[in-house]
Parts: C-alpha cells; structure tokens; sequence
C-alpha cells in the first residue's frame, strides 16, 4: 500500500536549497518534526503550515499537494 502525499515540504525545502534542520532551527522545533512532515507521517498545524510558508518565502498553498478529482 502506497503512502499518500499531502504537503510537498521537502520539495520545496530543496528547492529552496535549505535543509529538514535549517527549518527546524527557523521554527525552534525538533529536526525530527519536521522530518516527519517531509516523510508525510505527520502534518504540521495550519498556524505551522504558515510558518514554514513564510520561512520558506512561498505561499502556503503552495506547501499542499493539490488534489485532481474527476469529473467537471
């Protein structure tokens, strides 16, 4: 069974050429969250999300993985 993926954090990390532990310093957590959310185990808040965002110099929106349904 594939694992889903909901954000693309470790995406962006890299191109934005910063790593799991410049992100996790920026946000004063665990280097170990934060791999977490780039393995798509865990999910950081919506208040997080934004922070990352900002940090990232991205929108949040651009964090997720959008999701393509069918029909129109």
């Amino acid at each position: 069974m594939s694992k889903t993926t909901y954000n693309r954090i470790k995406s962006v990390l890299a191109e934005k050429k910063k790593t799991n532990i410049d992100l996790a310093d920026a946000l004063k957590i665990a280097p170990e969250t934060v791999s977490s959310w780039c393995t798509n185990s865990a999910q950081p808040s919506i208040k997080r999300l934004f922070e990352v965002a900002v940090y990232l110099e991205v929108e949040a929106g651009d964090l997720l993985v959008s999701v393509k349904t069918s029909g129109s």
